[in-house]
């Protein structure tokens, strides 16, 4: 599904990932881990092409999408859950929503709609509330559900809990299990290791904008001294 190989990006004179390589097959979860500023946020921006690449390769499906724009990646079937859910606040949950499925036909956009509603009831409830209303753990959903609306093969998602009320991050990874089982392949990057052990297949770990460790989730959780080594105590 993706093959990152040797990732050099930064901003403007600032390299902030240098020679990042690591593959996800189809339907696979991958967890990128490491401690603030290891360069995973970094990592993710350059995938959806939001971040300068000044060096490697990117592969997603048979094509080579480096140097494709935001939008042809998101046409492919790349989206992206921003850190920070980065939601229109002063939009409706509804109009949000819509705005991810730019790209798609009106007709797949309200079919897509549907679904999202399906996986997250609660914003059946707000669909007409200003988004800058909203729980965080609401605005989450919105951010997920936005993603989705792209028809993605692949989705992204950067600090799944963060700032959220443990009942409302149970919401969200049983909804990420649940998109899982369609065959989504997922790329998240949290600072919660006990969820996001339990849904990722592959781990790997930044430290300082290089990888410092790879393998399944299994071999991680069974070496918890190759976390504590790289997540500065953040478990």
């Amino acid at each position: 599904m993706l093959e990152v190989r040797d990732l050099v990006c930064g901003y403007g004179h600032l390299v902030a990932v240098h020679g990042v390589s690591f593959s996800v097959k189809a339907g696979e979860a991958l967890a990128i881990l490491g401690a603030n500023g290891a360069g995973k946020t970094s990592t993710l921006m350059a995938l959806a092409g939001h971040v300068d690449i000044k060096g490697g390769s990117i592969t997603f499906g048979d094509e080579d999408v480096t140097r494709a724009t935001p939008m042809d990646r998101c046409g492919r079937g790349i989206a992206i859950t921003p850190e920070g859910r980065r939601l229109f606040s002063d939009l409706t949950v509804r109009e949000n929503l819509m705005v991810g499925g730019y790209l798609r036909s009106m007709a797949r956009a309200k079919i897509n709609l549907e679904k999202v509603l399906d996986l997250f009831p609660r914003l059946k409830e707000r669909l007409h509330n200003r988004a800058g209303s909203l729980s965080g753990g609401e605005q989450q959903m919105v951010s997920i559900g936005r993603a989705m609306m792209a028809e993605p093969k692949l989705m992204m998602i950067d600090e799944v809990s963060l700032g959220l009320m443990p009942k409302n991050v149970d919401i969200c990874y049983e909804a990420l299990d649940k998109l899982r089982s369609t065959g989504l392949t997922l790329i998240l990057v949290e600072q919660s290791l006990e969820r996001v052990l339990s849904i990722a297949d592959q781990v790997c770990v930044l430290d300082s904008g290089a990888v410092a460790w790879t393998g399944s989730a299994g071999e991680a959780r069974g070496n918890p001294e190759i976390l504590d080594a790289y997540m500065g105590g953040a478990h």
